[in-house]
């Protein structure tokens, strides 16, 4: 007996039966209930998400023996002869392999006779934007004036190259993709009605890699099937599509956080030796970016698919919300050109490495230091641009008086050594009071979520190593369990267990963060720079003697 394949065996009869696609369901029963009935339907949507399948469903629908319903009985001869492909008055038409006009005249010469054995004759015409110019013109006339015994039910993946005429004349509707845990509840429900063995993990795996397409998710589930010898395994599954588990996922991203170099060659042996597919796993690698980004912004019931919450949280809280952007920014690129490398292991490997690199410039005005991973800052816009007619400014004073420079020349004075140095943060004894809460603050180990969280606070109350610290309304998303908590340890480990803090939502103006008395700081080391710097009698000189100028805002503070 030849085998069945489990997209067309478990193939939707009826529109209960459908999976997903309720907006339209709905609007085809009402229509159907109420006998508002048009004349030609247009079903769009991605490959896989049911738009041949609503359009036969509909057509038994029509010419069902019991009479026009909303749900077919599915046992009358005009049931079974639709559902087999054999029904008379149901003409389904490739419209890829009828592109010629003469194809559709023939076809459309028979649309004036009534049909043979059911109520209705249907057309049903898929991708049928693969018709030429001419045909569309040989079936707009028929679409504008047809008998009342013809239905004609299209289907189109692309409905941008269909003509507005055509468009304007039809009902049309999108069809969905499908949500991963739609796929993922027909995969059980089928394997558990054919008493299939399977693993959970593997199932998610499938779907995932089905990308919305419930008949792709089908035929990977029939591919496991014959790979697995009858049986899903995760093993199996992942070999079988190229893919690492989430646990060596977690690994990677890891590695790439602390910016260990041995375990991040150690994770892309590994990989290499799965003959993983290069661009999906970037792919996996930018959703998990993305979940941290999240799980930073709106706190801890944020969860993902590709790791588990332990892991979630401890990359939220070793990377800060800069270095995920930038992650994300330099793996989205690196997808978008790993066909132009020599080989996809290559774009792959020398993207993680791209990522071990870079590290993002801190803000102006923070205290934050990076990490000790031996990464190259990136720089920003304003420290690459360069003026055109900008001339080099030494730092010794007598290498700026004996330059020669052109007329008007811009002086853009980023390397002379005249930053006011910041003084030394004191070191807090643990034994000793607590001090000023911003001197406290400014020697925390802390960063991310939790370093966010510290910036904006204000102090109120202080009684010994207890504080009450007043945060602002606009801020209080950055109030999660997890950046408090982290806030508390870092304390006590600085200040001993008996350290505490209270946080409090309020709106005022009155005092100053940690972030706005770092950012006052910057500015008026910023301005003391400046005035030394335009008092330099070699600069003053420059200037008197050349025709100079100082590029405005263009100091840049030295720590």
């Amino acid at each position: 007996m030849s085998y069945l394949v489990l997209a067309r065996k478990w193939r939707p009869r009826r529109f209960t039966e459908l999976v997903g696609q309720q907006h339209v369901v709905r609007a085809l029963v009402n229509g159907i209930e109420s006998g508002r009935l048009h004349h030609a339907f247009l079903f769009t949507g991605t490959r896989g998400v049911g738009k041949t399948t609503i359009a036969r469903i509909l057509a038994k629908a029509l010419n069902c023996e019991i009479g026009i319903t909303s749900d077919p009985c599915g046992v009358c001869s005009a049931c079974k002869d639709i559902d087999a492909g054999r029904f008379v008055d149901l003409l389904e038409i490739d419209a890829a392999s009828r592109t010629k006009v003469d194809d559709t005249r023939d076809l459309l010469d028979n649309v004036i006779y009534a049909p043979s054995r059911g109520r209705y004759k249907v057309y049903l015409i898929d991708e049928v934007h693969m018709l030429s110019t001419h045909s569309f013109n040989a079936l707009l006339k028929t679409l504008e004036e047809p008998p009342p015994h013809v239905k004609f039910l299209l289907a189109t993946t692309d409905p941008q190259k269909l003509p507005v005429t055509v468009l304007s004349r039809c009902l049309q509707f999108s069809l969905k993709r499908l949500e991963r845990a739609e796929i993922e509840a027909q995969m059980l429900h089928i394997l558990t009605a054919e008493a299939v063995t399977f693993e959970l993990p593997a199932i998610n795996a499938l779907a995932r890699a089905a990308d919305g397409s419930l008949r792709d998710g089908l035929s990977l589930l029939d591919q496991a099937l014959a790979f697995g010898s009858g049986t899903v395994r995760s093993e199996d599954v992942l070999l079988m599509l190229g893919t690492i588990d989430r646990h060596a996922l977690a690994a990677l991203a890891r590695a790439l956080m602390t910016g260990d170099r041995t375990q991040l060659r150690a994770e892309l042996k590994r990989i290499a030796e799965l003959s993983v597919d290069y661009l999906g796993l970037l792919g996996e690698l930018l959703v998990l970016w993305h979940d941290v980004a999240v799980f930073q912004t709106f706190g801890d019931d944020t969860e993902s698919e590709w790791v588990d919450n332990d892991t979630l949280q401890a990359l939220a809280t070793g990377l800060s919300p800069e270095e995920v952007q930038l992650f994300y920014q330099l793996s989205l690129h690196s997808r978008r050109d790993l066909d132009l490398a020599p080989d996809h292991r290559t774009g792959f490997e020398m993207a993680m490495l791209r990522l071990l690199a870079f590290r993002p410039v801190p803000a102006s005005g923070t205290s934050e230091s990076p990490k000790p991973n031996n990464r190259a800052p990136v720089p920003s816009p304003a420290q690459s641009k360069q003026t055109a007619s900008a001339a080099p400014v030494a730092k010794a004073e007598g290498a700026a008086r004996s330059r020669v420079l052109p007329p008007n020349a811009e002086i853009a004075p980023e390397s002379i050594d005249a930053s006011a140095k910041p003084e030394s943060k004191p070191t807090l004894n643990a034994d000793a009071p607590a001090g000023d809460w911003f001197q406290v603050a400014g020697q925390l180990q802390i960063r991310g979520p939790t370093k966010q969280l510290a910036d904006q606070l204000k102090p109120l109350e202080q009684k010994g190593k207890r504080w009450k610290l007043m945060l602002a309304a606009n801020a209080e998303s950055l109030n999660s369990a997890t950046a408090r908590h982290g806030l508390q340890v870092a304390l006590r480990e600085l200040l001993g267990p008996e350290a505490s803090i209270e946080i409090v939502v309020r709106q005022s103006t009155a005092g100053e963060n940690l972030a706005e008395r770092s950012a006052r700081a910057l500015t008026e080391r910023q301005q003391q720079a400046e005035k030394r710097v335009m008092a330099d009698p070699g600069l003053q000189s420059l200037t008197r003697d050349f025709g100079a100028r100082v590029v405005p805002n263009s100091l840049r503070l030295e720590d």
